[in-house]
């Protein structure tokens, strides 16, 4: 049956290539329209890997994930339409930002537990909207759009700037992806997939919650700041109901996630193509849409709450892009044996 199995992620890894290289492609391959919507789609599956990441392995339920992208956001204004840096030097400086402040963030919410967390979390982010809307020179409540000098450093033309931010998103999400699955190969990966598994167990086995958490808190923040300066050059302004919108940076990101398998590096991925094609095809229902959305959200989440991904796993569908270390199994009956009892989770000690 393993061998009967091993065809399927080998094809899904090919399928996976291939789109890989088409989107670096993208310039060539689609028109400005598709490239725009291509820039969205790396910029919330960017979103969605890193709260799969706090939610899916380290247990931190967050609905304040808004709050660091508005930040980013609004850093990268600074620096270069107040500060006047250059853009290429703005954008690590935003990210850096992101981390910065939310050390101070983390050392309030996680004195928090559970569904305390997850409001902590949504108050921080409303806390940072707010101060952001009392900043001088970001143009108060409404916002401020970015100096045409800036704008004109990503190209003198709009088809060029297209481009640009198409390869920007694209890069953040590839990067995203590496190095979260990196993470998730590395020691401490290690004792994340184990807290997904039984946090108890993981604590038992000498995993230390309190660190990994935060590691893993503060591994999200840069990401979140970078995905911000995309949202500030996609719109060209920064405001705080845009910068801040818990729908599109934290509501879409969590549906995504949920139906596309939380726990997993597919799941998101999945998720993320499922969002958008019903989004493009339930775009003219108008209100219908987001009942849909909410209505499909409910369903997977009372009949599998692991979604879509998670399905795929219970229907024997092997891992596509695996971060296990599991030794490869010998042929014959005693090899299966053996491949089963390595995927059998055993204590693991993480300092």
């Amino acid at each position: 049956m393993a061998a009967a199995s091993r065809p399927l992620p080998l094809a899904a890894r090919a399928v996976l290539a291939v789109a890989v290289v088409a989107c670096l492609a993208g310039p060539w391959l689609f028109d400005a329209n598709s490239l725009t919507v291509l820039t969205e789609f790396f910029v919330v599956l960017t979103l969605a890997l890193m709260w799969n990441l706090l939610a899916g392995y380290a247990d931190i339920i967050s609905v304040g994930q808004q709050g660091f992208v508005g930040v980013g956001a609004y850093a990268f204004f600074g620096f270069t339409a107040l500060a006047h840096l250059n853009v290429w030097l703005a954008v690590p400086l935003a990210a850096l930002t992101t981390l910065v402040v939310a050390v101070p963030v983390m050392a309030v919410i996680f004195r928090l537990r559970t569904a305390y967390l997850a409001v902590g979390t949504w108050v921080a982010a409303d806390v940072l909207m707010m101060i952001a809307g009392k900043l001088p020179g970001f143009g108060g409540g409404s916002g401020a759009s970015l100096p045409i000098p800036v704008v004109k450093q990503f190209g003198a033309r709009l088809g060029d700037r297209i481009d640009l931010f198409y390869a920007m998103s694209l890069g953040l999400a590839l990067i995203a992806f590496v190095a979260t699955w990196a993470l998730l190969r590395s020691r401490v990966g290690l004792g994340l997939t184990a807290m997904r598994d039984n946090e108890e167990a993981a604590g038992s086995a000498g995993v230390d919650l309190v660190r990994t958490r935060v590691l893993c808190f503060l591994w999200t923040a840069p990401f979140l700041g970078l995905a911000g300066v995309m949202t500030a050059l996609e719109k060209l302004r920064v405001a705080p109901t845009a910068s801040f919108n818990i729908t599109d940076w934290t509501i879409d990101v969590i549906f995504i996630v949920v139906i596309g398998g939380i726990g997993s590096l597919e799941g998101p991925i999945v998720g993320a193509v499922i969002f958008f094609a019903l989004r493009q095809w339930l775009a003219d229902f108008g209100a219908w849409y987001l009942i849909l959305l909410g209505a499909i959200s409910i369903a997977v989440i009372l009949f599998e709450p692991r979604g879509f991904w998670g399905a795929c796993r219970r229907w024997g569908v092997p891992d596509i892009l695996p971060v296990s270390h599991v030794p490869e199994a010998a042929d014959g009956p005693a090899g299966a044996a053996s491949g089963e009892a390595a995927r059998t989770p055993a204590p693991t000690t993480v300092g």
